[in-house]
C-alpha cells in the first residue's frame, strides 16, 4: 500500500511539472492533478497493454516509436475523463506525455535504485517471520 501511495505521489509531482512547463496543459487545482494521476495510472495499467497488443504490427514497423502515440492517447483520454485538467489538443498531449514519462523516469530512478530494490528483496527473503 505504501508503494502504491509513493508511486501516486511521484505521478502527481510529474504532472505538476508538466503543468508548470508545458503551455498546452492546465490544471484547475491540486485535487484535479491528484485525480488525473490516479486515472492516468489506471489507464496505463489496464488500457495501455490492450492498445499495445492491438497495435503490435504498427509498433514493429515503427520500431516501437508508436508507443509514444499510445502514451499521448492515454494522456489525452485521461485529461478528458478528469474534470479540471485540460489538454489543448493531441500534440499538446504528445509533448506532455513525453515530459511526464521523462520526469517519472528520473524521479523513480532516484528513489528506487537497483541497490535499494535488491536490499528490500533480500530482507524479505531472509528475514521472514
Amino acid at each position: 500500500m505504501a508503494r502504491f501511495l509513493l508511486k501516486w505521489f511521484i505521478s502527481t509531482i510529474a504532472l505538476l511539472v508538466v503543468v508548470y512547463i508545458f503551455p498546452g496543459v492546465a490544471s484547475q487545482d491540486f485535487i484535479s492533478t491528484l485525480i488525473m494521476a490516479l486515472v492516468l495510472g489506471l489507464l496505463n495499467t489496464f488500457l495501455k497493454p490492450i492498445l499495445s497488443l492491438l497495435s503490435l504490427p504498427i509498433m514493429l514497423l515503427t520500431l516501437g516509436l508508436f508507443t509514444l502515440v499510445i502514451n499521448a492517447f492515454t494522456f489525452y483520454l485521461a485529461a478528458h475523463l478528469v474534470h479540471g485538467f485540460y489538454v489543448s489538443g493531441f500534440w499538446s498531449a504528445f509533448g506532455a506525455a513525453l515530459i511526464y514519462s521523462i520526469v517519472t523516469f528520473l524521479i523513480n530512478s532516484l528513489i528506487f535504485s537497483d541497490k535499494n530494490e535488491r536490499d528490500i528483496i533480500c530482507c524479505k527473503i531472509f528475514y521472514r517471520k
